[in-house]
């Protein structure tokens, strides 16, 4: 069976395993060393831009995990999708990476395909998504043979279900799982449509201290329920759905608390009157 192709090697990260290796070892050197204590991550949420912009990030949330063992799966959840989406899911095969191909798990998607319906994906027919590919070189890199279910997930209750049920059942195979969410902040600025606040500092400050912050504390309070309320009120996190349904997998796994890694915004980057803010938890 091919394996799914890699749609953003080469624009939104590195396309050669050499540059991707340079890139990440940059990142770990850039990144202050962050220890948790009395803490054994099992999972995480992490943003998806372009590495220039979030790649820092979302590698040093993976490094976390990989510290904290090594996992025979990791359910990654993404996807831009609102509440009346359909769910979708890559049963069986492969995803390209520079480091090599990830293999999917097909003893969960199995089960759970038993029991959900799916808009299922395949190495040929798949929406070209950033959300989860950005990850997978990370994942590849810090966890050589780990295997992986990407699922795009909406902003409903039954998302939670479908984490819960996942992490049961690869519990049930005997499989040592970790969850991985995939979601940016608010999108702000004309580029967006969204410009409630105005231009410039005092927009750049509402982001920071007030928009992004309900959604990130309602995060790391580990509320599903209301990170998803958030998102949908106050258009501050793209993939709702996606980072809810990894706290409902956390705590399946037994994760009680969450801590920001890191946190930042495009602007701080590259400034101008359109960014995005990207948020690194692991709980």
């Amino acid at each position: 069976m091919k394996a799914r192709k890699a749609m953003f090697a080469g624009s939104w990260y590195p396309e050669s395993a050499s540059e991707c290796e340079r890139q990440i070892k940059e990142f770990i050197k850039e990144s202050k060393t962050k220890t948790f204590s009395g803490m054994k991550p099992v999972g995480g949420i992490v943003p998806h831009a372009g590495w220039y912009y979030s790649g820092k990030i979302a590698c040093n949330v993976i490094k976390i995990l990989s510290e904290a063992g090594t996992p025979d799966v990791l359910l990654v959840f993404g996807m831009h999708l609102h509440a009346g989406s359909q769910r979708f899911l890559m049963k069986e095969g492969s995803w390209e990476t520079p480091f090599g191909e990830i293999e999917i798990e097909e003893g969960i998607t199995k089960k759970l395909t038993d029991k959900y319906s799916f808009e299922i994906e395949t190495a040929q027919r798949f929406t070209r998504d950033n959300t989860i590919e950005l990850q997978l070189p990370f994942i590849k890199y810090f966890f050589k043979d780990v295997k992986i279910v990407p699922m795009g997930v909406p902003p409903v209750e039954e998302s939670l279900n479908i984490g819960i049920d996942a992490v049961k059942i690869a519990k049930d195979l005997g499989l040592k799982v970790m969850v991985l969410g995939s979601t940016d902040l608010t999108h702000y600025g004309v580029n967006y449509g969204f410009v409630s606040h105005g231009t410039g500092a005092q927009a750049v400050k509402w982001v920071k201290d007030e928009n992004d912050k309900r959604v990130i504390d309602a995060m790391l309070e580990m509320n599903p329920g209301k990170v998803i309320k958030e998102a949908m009120s106050n258009d501050n996190a793209c993939c709702a759905g996606a980072a809810a349904t990894a706290i409902s997998a956390a705590k399946e796994i037994g994760a009680t608390r969450a801590e920001l890694v890191t946190y930042t915004t495009s602007y701080d980057i590259s400034p101008g009157n359109s960014f995005v803010g990207y948020a690194g938890i692991v709980f």
